[in-house]
């Protein structure tokens, strides 16, 4: 069995979309619960993976579910892209959350008929860990720098989006933003005790296919 690698991974989640979709799935018939969707939709991929490829499976203490390729796998509704992740330093919104995204975003379909639903995967989209930063901060930053911004611009910048760090982080963060400045990121992430990450701009960059690190497998 060959070892499951970035491009396999993507091929993968293709042709396992290409099969949902001809699945009638008794069990979410009638089922609102998107959590019970993106479980379903989860371990049926992982048993689609383990029977072709070998890998390292995640669990919660590694955090992710493909560890060894960095690629977290989300599992949404088309009609409300988000869900959440945990929350590690304020920086994830700066620098992005330190691994890759594989989104799939699903329209299901209930077939009063039969009983039973299909799920059509709208989109699966790719994101490098570079780009999984929010979108109006790092677009900011990169404003402020344009405008030759110093620390205390980055800073009061940091404060007015009420950035989850006290002084000597916000002092810290704001120098590393000024020798290293982050690539635009596309996601938006609200502050919770859990990121909130909604996908809605990166599905739709994604489908003008012109972002460097940002791919849609379907298009």
């Amino acid at each position: 069995m060959e070892l499951l690698t970035l491009e396999s991974l993507k091929t993968a989640a293709r042709n396992f979309c290409s099969e949902l979709i001809v699945t009638q799935i008794h069990n979410l018939y009638g089922v609102t619960d998107g959590k019970a969707v993106g479980t379903y939709v989860e371990s049926t991929f992982n048993q689609y993976l383990s029977s072709r490829y070998e890998y390292t499976l995640g669990s919660a203490a590694l955090g992710i579910d493909f560890p060894g390729l960095e690629v977290d796998l989300k599992v949404t509704s088309i009609k409300q892209p988000q869900s959440s992740c945990p929350f590690r330093n304020a920086s994830q919104k700066v620098y992005g959350l330190g691994y890759n995204l594989l989104i799939f975003a699903y329209e299901k379909i209930d077939d009063h008929s039969s009983l039973t639903a299909n799920l059509k995967c709208q989109n699966v989209v790719f994101v490098t860990k570079e780009r999984t930063g929010d979108y109006q901060t790092t677009y900011g930053i990169k404003e402020i720098i344009r405008r030759n911004g110093n620390k205390d611009d980055v800073i009061a910048f940091l404060e007015e989006r009420n950035f989850p760090l006290d002084e000597i982080g916000r002092n810290a963060l704001a120098e590393r933003i000024l020798q290293s400045p982050p690539e635009i990121g596309y996601l938006t992430i609200s502050n919770a005790l859990q990121w909130r990450l909604q996908y809605s701009r990166v599905i739709q960059v994604s489908t003008a296919g012109t972002t460097t690190g940002i791919e849609n497998l379907l298009v």
